[in-house]
């Protein structure tokens, strides 16, 4: 990895110096992870010295004030996982409010006109995404009449290769699942605001071995805090808030039967606004095994109101002595819009056109301001030079009398 700077750089060395990892946690733990990604850059900008989480070490790099990018070497070409971590600072140099950028990540627009003044916390965006080339360009570009961009930690890691896209929000039908319980390092939120109603779901929790398989979810995919616990549900009141209409949306529903008392009682239903899977059985999903994950993946899009209409309820099969239907996690990825955006309407080429045009006016400006200067040195040379000569080449001052034509005769005849 090494930082390219478009201009000279300035580094800040502030309260953001100890910088993002007293953003999580001031705890440590031992974390026994199978999954050990080739490529696995942790940046940890605006420090002083490199920070240890857990067992990842993240290497200190300066904070950039100009348009920079970061350029990072793929070992592993394909799915890879980029988080930027944005942390709120004080500076008696900056102000948060006057910085507004974009972040561009190898041609596709990741972020526009984000300032981090309008983040009250700390802030975390992340996305899965499919890299061919050798290298991983990470851009930050100012916008227009802002005063700088900054980053307070990257992270560039090989992914497992069914995840993808720009992970939105990601819930669990359990307690909060936080990154030192995530083999990916993800925080899962409970689910608490996704059910219009609390009435007609409850939930369980299991204390039992979850069962992986080869064909099914691994701990990748999720961790056993997502499956060993789940929402119970009995009519479909759920929903998916705070979404930006215009994309389309990935919603990874995570199964895992642990509240079954035998195979083959569960049966229910998938909307994605309508019918996604009827009847879905997980017995039969998971070749008769209980308390064994796995997912299903959705291709939705969100409504005029920012709502993504995809839950679970029960089935014409579903038992009365049985349960009706079950979520364990959900997990909700913006997929990128025809311009390959994230984030608005502005393709990566009018983001990069905002950036040379911004430059050629920063140079044409002092090339203005040079031409003027000449121009002035060279009329006060030339009137300079003009006094001179008036005064060198003046007629001397004579008297001069009239004389007539009477005294002219008169002094030739003497």
């Amino acid at each position: 990895m090494f930082f390219d700077p478009f201009s000279p750089m300035e580094t800040l060395l502030t309260t953001l110096g100890f910088s993002f990892f007293f953003l999580y946690f001031l705890v440590s733990c031992d974390l026994s992870l199978s999954f050990s990604p080739v490529d696995n850059y942790l940046v940890n900008c605006g420090a002083l010295l490199d920070a240890t989480v857990g067992n990842r070490r993240f290497v200190s790099d300066s904070v950039f004030k100009a348009p920079s990018k970061y350029v990072f070497d793929v070992k592993d070409p394909g799915t890879h996982m980029l988080r930027l971590h944005f942390h709120r600072f004080s500076s008696p140099q900056l102000n948060l409010a006057d910085s507004k950028f974009h972040v561009l990540v190898n041609g596709l627009v990741a972020l526009t006109n984000f300032s981090g003044g309008r983040s009250v916390g700390p802030k975390v965006i992340e996305y899965l995404l499919w890299f061919n080339s050798e290298k991983v360009e990470i851009t930050f570009l100012p916008a227009e009449k802002s005063k700088f961009a900054f980053v307070s930690a990257i992270e560039v890691i090989s992914a497992p290769k069914d995840l993808i896209l720009e992970t939105a929000q990601s819930a669990n039908g359990g307690p909060k699942v936080t990154p030192f319980n995530d083999s990916l390092w993800r925080t899962w939120l409970p689910d608490d605001d996704y059910f219009r109603s609390k009435e007609g779901s409850n939930r369980v929790y299991f204390s039992g071995r979850i069962k992986y398989q080869d064909d099914g979810a691994s701990r990748e995919v999720g961790p056993d805090n997502v499956y060993n616990s789940a929402r119970l549900i009995e009519s479909k009141n759920a929903s998916i808030p705070n979404v930006i209409e215009g994309y389309q949306y990935l919603v990874r529903l995570h199964f895992c039967d642990i509240a079954s008392i035998s195979l083959g009682l569960l049966f229910f239903n998938v909307y994605d606004g309508h019918f996604a899977y009827k009847d879905l059985d997980p017995s039969a999903v998971t070749n008769y095994l209980l308390a064994s994950p796995f997912y299903v993946d959705l291709v939705v899009d969100a409504d005029h109101s920012g709502i993504v209409n995809v839950t679970v309820g029960p089935s014409n099969k579903s038992m009365a002595y049985a349960v009706d239907a079950i979520l364990n996690g959900v997990e909700i990825m913006k997929m990128s819009n025809w311009m390959g955006s994230f984030d608005g309407t502005m393709p990566a080429e009018s983001v990069l056109k905002c950036l040379t045009r911004k430059r050629r006016v920063g140079f044409l400006l002092p090339l203005i301001a040079l031409v003027c200067l000449l121009l002035s040195l060279s009329a006060i040379i030339r009137r300079r030079k003009e006094k001179v000569e008036s005064v060198l080449w003046s007629k001397l001052p004579m008297e001069v009398h009239e004389i007539s034509p009477k005294q002219v005769n008169n002094n030739y005849q003497v």
